[in-house]
């Protein structure tokens, strides 16, 4: 049986404990690192041949390297997952054990809980669940970036809301918790249609103060919108410069919004910077609107 046949998942990584266990010797071992048929990533692990190695095989380099128990994990498994690009250029590890050697390349979270239903296993590789992810994702990146990643479990199909709340209550006290905790409760089982960090920066700030719930990216009067509030015939633009600073995109706003305030629509424009330097203005526009509106 050739080493590179027993290479751990198909990713031409291999532990020195699976050599030894099909019969390679430690002799044979030393040899094929000096011919450099064997690669040293970590100690007791190798890559096979010379060729660089794919995201999965440093993924599953970096857990064999931490030990038995260990387990792809935070931005990492995030990103096996699906829910991050994970562009980070090392890996996470979550070991079942509180403290221990750093590792280059690896950073290394310990911990004293690690249930079975919070592991799991893609392609091949140990790691965390998606809800455990989550909330281990939660500890690590900021509340925008994490409703993303709840967003994206939501459009792939693998958001638990059981898991995760169960999850969040064997976690309670750890930071990022209450964080999550929030955007679970606001969130629906279907994923938000919305199409860029603007809209949903819009979106986080209405339900962060409990504005009623907008249609997102749905048609008014045959024009697409980015969120209306039917009850209320408002319309509210998110005007990011991306797609709307252009003479041909500034005429056709104004026209779409003259259809829509002939129709009985008001339209409300809102800028990246009003919303990011002057969002309490924003807030308090938004809810002039919708509550004014139930009076007329």
């Amino acid at each position: 049986m050739t080493i590179a046949r027993i290479a751990s998942g198909g990713y031409d990584v291999v532990g020195r404990r699976e050599l030894l266990a099909v019969g390679v010797t430690a002799t044979e071992i030393r040899h094929r690192l000096a011919v450099k048929r064997l690669r040293l990533l970590y100690p007791g692990v190798y890559a096979v041949g010379s060729a660089p190695l794919s995201r999965l095989g440093r993924f599953h380099a970096a857990v064999l390297a931490c030990g038995d128990g260990a387990l792809l994990s935070h931005r990492s498994a995030a990103a096996l997952h699906g829910l991050r690009p994970g562009a980070e250029t090392y890996v996470e590890v979550t070991i079942p054990r509180i403290g221990s050697r750093r590792r280059r390349g690896i950073v290394v979270h310990g911990t004293r809980s690690l249930p079975l239903e919070e592991v799991a296993d893609v392609h091949g590789v140990p790691c965390t669940s998606v809800a455990r992810t989550l909330v281990d994702l939660a500890t690590v990146i900021n509340e925008r970036q994490l409703a993303r990643a709840l967003e994206q479990s939501l459009i792939l199909r693998t958001f638990d809301r059981v898991a995760v709340s169960a999850t969040l209550q064997r976690a309670n006290g750890r930071r990022g918790a209450s964080a999550l905790r929030l955007l679970v409760a606001q969130s629906t089982d279907a994923p938000t249609n919305v199409r860029s960090d603007f809209e949903r920066r819009v979106l986080a700030l209405v339900r962060k103060h409990g504005l009623p719930e907008p249609i997102t990216n749905g048609l008014v009067c045959g024009h697409e919108v980015d969120f209306h509030w039917p009850e209320h015939r408002l319309v509210v633009e998110a005007d990011g410069r991306e797609t709307h600073d252009t003479p041909i995109a500034f005429e056709r706003d104004r026209a779409r919004d003259l259809d829509l305030e002939l129709a009985g629509w008001h339209v409300l424009r809102i800028s990246w910077r009003q919303l990011e330097y002057e969002p309490g203005r924003v807030l308090a526009l938004l809810r002039a609107r919708l509550y004014d509106s139930r009076s007329q």
